[in-house]
């Protein structure tokens, strides 16, 4: 196939549209299924990068949620306990501690579950029956991965009354090393950023603490490498092989550090007790759980407890989980890596991010105000490497 013709661009009246080589070849993907458009092509391009680079890097399988050309969360398949699985609604599916593309991809799902609704989900590896299994009780839009298991496309084949885009990639492609792309009738060009991020490369320690392990520099190669394809300004907070705070978009950076700090913040609250044992109804779906629960950690709690409003989520009324209780759970968060895709222009990202108990930290370096935060990372004893490599992604 050397083009696909798309039923519309960003939006409906953006036409005529499609995708193809500029050089004539064929085009590196099948569509297996459905009728992808041109923000699903976006977003399962930049995807999929994004996993395949995961992979490399960490020789781990890895899987990706996107909504609108930004990742929710990605991840590698790191185990799960059951208290995570609870949170991320899958404590009840069969084989996947047996299946680590499914747990990746648990993991990227369940991190911003809000976020995810409606999104595109990419894998390194082979697509399997576990995976899509998750995926089939969930709304998506479509999928990415290198290929399928005949049960997998069975299953995700009944997905949205048989129209749920399935992409096959080839793993083997490599695009050209010129990007080009037009804004206003103007052509822009550039040297692909096919820049590598590996853990061994993590080794320019600026702080006084210097005890960087292995596990801590896995999880600021994951939220590096999920940086690499956000929309900047962006910040990526990491734990166990997972990005579970993704700022994106915001033209400060600070911004960017309260909007991830605050996604980590929910991703630990949500593995509290009182949020794993909320007593809904089990006539409630998972989108209305995860919207009851964003609003019972929120400020505006009574909106699900107040009477007449609980008896429609839940069997009895659950207490309120203070501020003060959410506070002293979260004082108890350590171990949680940062990167962020530029440099850090004051230490109130460091103050933010330790909020959120972050211990480590990866960041290009080069402010004028480098000493600034060093010194703040240092109060903390936190420990901070600069890549001298920007990250940004338009």
């Amino acid at each position: 196939m050397k083009e696909f013709e798309l039923k519309y661009g960003c939006n409906p009246n953006q036409k005529p549209a499609r995708i193809y080589m500029a050089d004539g070849s064929e085009l590196p993907v099948e569509i297996l299924n459905g009728r992808p458009g041109y923000i699903n092509f976006l977003d399962a391009f930049n995807s999929y990068q994004l996993v395949k680079e995961l992979k490399a890097a960490l020789n781990l399988p890895a899987a990706a949620s996107f909504k609108h050309v930004s990742p929710t969360s990605a991840a590698v398949a790191v185990p799960m306990d059951e208290t995570l699985k609870k949170a991320c609604f899958v404590d009840d599916i069969e084989g996947l501690d047996d299946s680590p593309i499914a747990t990746a991809y648990a993991r990227a799902r369940g991190t911003d579950r809000m976020s995810s609704y409606g999104d595109w989900a990419a894998l390194s590896d082979t697509c399997d029956a576990v995976t899509a299994s998750i995926l089939k009780r969930e709304v998506s839009d479509g999928i990415i991965a290198p290929d399928y298991t005949e049960e997998a496309l069975a299953i995700l084949r009944t997905k949205k009354k048989g129209n749920y885009n399935i992409i096959k990639i080839d793993p083997d492609y490599e695009p050209a090393k010129q990007e080009i792309k037009q804004v206003f009738g103007v052509t822009f060009e550039q040297g692909r950023n096919d820049c590598r991020i590996v853990p061994e490369q993590l080794t320019d320690i600026v702080t006084q603490n210097k005890d960087l392990p292995d596990w801590a520099k896995r999880d600021l190669t994951v939220a590096l490498i999920t940086l690499k394809y956000t929309q900047s300004n962006s910040v990526a907070f990491a734990k166990d092989g997972q990005a579970i705070g993704v700022g994106a978009g915001q033209q400060s950076r600070i911004h960017c550090t309260r909007l991830a700090g605050n996604k980590a913040d929910f991703w630990h609250l949500r593995q509290a007790e009182k949020v794993i044992n909320l007593p809904f109804r089990e006539d409630i779906g998972r989108a209305d759980r995860d919207n009851a629960i964003d609003v019972y950690l929120g400020d505006e709690y009574e909106d699900v407890l107040r009477d007449g409003a609980w008896q429609k989520l839940f069997t009895e009324r659950p207490e309120p989980f203070t501020r003060e209780e959410q506070r002293a759970w979260l004082d108890n968060v350590t171990g949680v890596s940062l990167g962020s895709d530029a440099f850090f222009p004051f230490g109130d990202n460091i103050e933010r991010a330790r909020k959120s108990g972050v211990s480590y930290i990866a960041e290009p370096g080069g402010s004028v105000r480098d000493d600034n935060v060093i010194e703040t990372c240092d109060k903390y004893g936190i420990v901070t490497v600069f890549t001298g490599q920007r990250l940004f992604h338009h």
